[in-house]
């Protein structure tokens, strides 16, 4: 079993742990011949099903197992995180999978770039493979001064194949309305502004159902947030925002079968100013657990949110890629409260 690969794009790699890490301490972490999955399933909130191309944060990049060259990984993404932060002004950092005292582990090796004329000391571990197939971590000095190399370590554990294959994405029905959000952050402002007035106006009721927020959209490109409680109701509405069009290579039954979709069916309903009462879908999801979702904005890109009627909301996160094109994707499936 080896990985080994180069970084190219720390600051997204880090951006996107710390994302992560707001939704679960944990992520399965499969690598592949062509691809990188991160996954999120808490006991409780939202989870994430992150499928990235190997360039979006790679360079170089070598998976080797003797299951069909896949690994997969439980890591804790606080440390993951911790680690990837002090590679940031670093001038390259690789990243491999090794061993310690017999125990896996991801080792962060970063090499930066100092005025100093001082060396430091640090141990060096043997180069050899050990019986596991697994490379140990070979350490050493940069050529000159003023290069340090500095390595962090990163446990993990190895998930066997049969551990995971009980995992899927969750199975939700056609969406009733999808459409193209406005920016993240604009939206996670004007969220956590909602929740904190509401819980600290709230009088009576559970802080849970304090800081329920009501999410809607309809087929005329606008999306409505709100929060009630005994003392205050309080909304945003979005307009002119984009509803995508259906692909028919990617519905069953094509042509005929986006003539039957649900949101072809929501389009004939409501308006474009947002006044109608017709033609929303809408779900009611915990403030704070979508604040923590928001943090993704920090990487930019296009996001469709999909909404099921008071069954669930999904967020489709595109991340922008060197070439122009959607190679990488971020999934949020969001499950609505009932009334």
């Amino acid at each position: 079993m080896r990985f080994k690969a180069s970084i190219q794009n720390i600051n997204t790699f880090t951006k996107l742990t710390a994302s992560l890490n707001s939704l679960g301490p944990l992520a399965w972490v499969k690598l592949s011949d062509d691809q990188v999955c991160f996954t999120i399933i808490p006991e409780q909130g939202t989870q994430v099903w992150a499928v990235l191309s190997i360039d979006t944060i790679f360079e170089t990049y070598t998976v080797q197992s003797a299951a069909n060259n896949v690994i997969n990984l439980e890591v804790p993404l606080t440390s993951l995180n911790r680690a990837l932060k002090s590679a940031l002004n670093a001038t390259s950092a690789q990243i491999r999978l090794t061993k310690k005292d017999n125990m896996p582990l991801l080792a962060l090796t970063i090499a930066t770039t100092s005025s100093s004329n001082s060396y430091a000391a640090f141990p060096t571990a043997a180069a050899n493979n050990n019986e596991d197939g697994m490379d140990n971590l070979d350490a050493s000095f940069g050529g000159g001064a003023r290069e340090t190399i500095v390595t962090q370590e990163i446990p993990v554990r190895v998930l066997g194949p049969d551990t995971v294959a009980g995992l899927h994405e969750p199975q939700c029905r056609e969406p009733d309305v999808h459409i193209i959000l406005p920016p993240l952050m604009q939206l996670k402002s004007i969220s956590d502004r909602f929740t904190k007035l509401a819980l600290a106006g709230a009088k009576s009721g559970t802080t849970a159902s304090r800081s329920r927020l009501e999410v809607a959209a309809n087929m005329h490109g606008c999306l409505k947030m709100s929060i009630k409680t005994d003392a205050m109701s309080i909304s945003s509405v979005w307009t002119d925002l984009n509803n995508p069009e259906l692909d028919p290579s990617q519905v069953a039954g094509g042509d005929i079968g986006i003539a039957e979709h649900p949101s072809t069916r929501m389009k004939q309903l409501g308006s474009a100013d947002g006044r109608s009462e017709e033609g929303w879908a809408s779900v009611r999801i915990d403030g704070r657990d979508w604040g923590k979702v928001m943090s993704v904005g920090r990487l930019g890109g296009r996001v469709i949110a999909c909404f099921c009627h008071e069954h669930a909301l999904i967020l489709y996160v595109y991340l922008p890629s060197d070439n122009g094109e959607d190679e990488s994707v971020l999934t949020y499936y969001v499950s609505s409260y009932s009334a």
